[in-house]
């Protein structure tokens, strides 16, 4: 089931945000990472995929028109993981993930509560307060959350922002046995260019509101394109276990970026 995203626009008032966005269809089973430098619009274009920003285009998910679907019908299919969760919920981390479940379709949700909870192992935060939690342990319960649902589509924004190494591959690693296991579909803002090489299917760079390039990552990140987008001169190289690494060199000077 392809997500298909064409001539997507946003506007906050007169300032374009997104420019007439369209990507190849991305396909189930996929992990999908969005990259791209401060400012390019990024947590914009996935807020507006998942109905929380006004848009103008297509959007469809195996051919369904998701723009013609009410809020809640929408967010059974999409899940929409912000940064971080808001400070000040008054629940323990099992009671969020079972609150998450009734937007869902699980008939059993303690069962599934705890599966989710495991898969990226945080079970042992069970029966703590959020609102006693870390920022990294409150953005892994919110990854638990949308993990409980098994959305058609998860979209995650930063979902690595504040963890340790550790729970950087473990969250990653996670989400990819997920969508591949189940046959859904996440796209995930990455600031650790490293990090999305080595963790996804694709990706999907921005630049100014524009789309850059999009496919394999051994496909498209050139020196060229760390220049043109990051403003680094970069090599990009495979380590001894054939793994692609970006090998960051400099900042280019603006003239050279000119």
């Amino acid at each position: 089931m392809n997500l298909k995203v064409d001539g997507i626009q946003v506007a906050y008032g007169r300032r374009q945000i997104i420019h007439d966005l369209t990507l190849p269809a991305l396909p189930a089973g996929s992990l999908v990472a969005l990259v791209g430098p401060n400012g390019a619009g990024k947590s914009t274009l996935l807020r507006a995929l998942a109905g929380l920003e006004r848009m103008r285009g297509q959007l469809s998910l195996g051919g369904r028109d998701l723009l013609q679907l009410n809020p809640t019908e929408r967010a059974r299919l999409l899940a929409y993981m912000p940064q971080q969760l808001p400070p000040g919920i008054a629940l323990g981390v099992l009671e969020s993930v079972l609150a998450a479940l009734r937007v869902g379709n699980e008939p059993d949700v303690l069962r599934a509560a705890f599966e989710a909870l495991a898969r990226i192992g945080i079970e042992s935060l069970a029966e703590q307060s959020l609102d006693s939690l870390s920022g990294g342990q409150r953005q892994l319960v919110s990854l638990a959350q949308l993990i409980a649902r098994k959305p058609q589509v998860l979209l995650l924004d930063e979902p690595t922002s504040a963890l340790d190494l550790h729970y950087q591959l473990r969250v990653m690693d996670s989400v990819r046995e997920l969508v591949r296991e189940h046959q859904l579909m996440a796209l995930a803002v990455l600031h650790d260019i490293n990090l999305a090489a080595t963790s996804a299917d694709f990706l999907v760079v921005l630049h100014n509101g524009r789309l850059y390039a999009s496919g394999a990552p051994g496909d498209i990140l050139t020196p060229r394109l760390l220049a043109d987008v990051y403003g680094v001169e970069a090599r990009v190289e495979r380590c001894s276990r054939g793994r692609l690494q970006v090998l960051v060199d400099r900042a280019l000077t603006p003239a050279e970026r000119a």
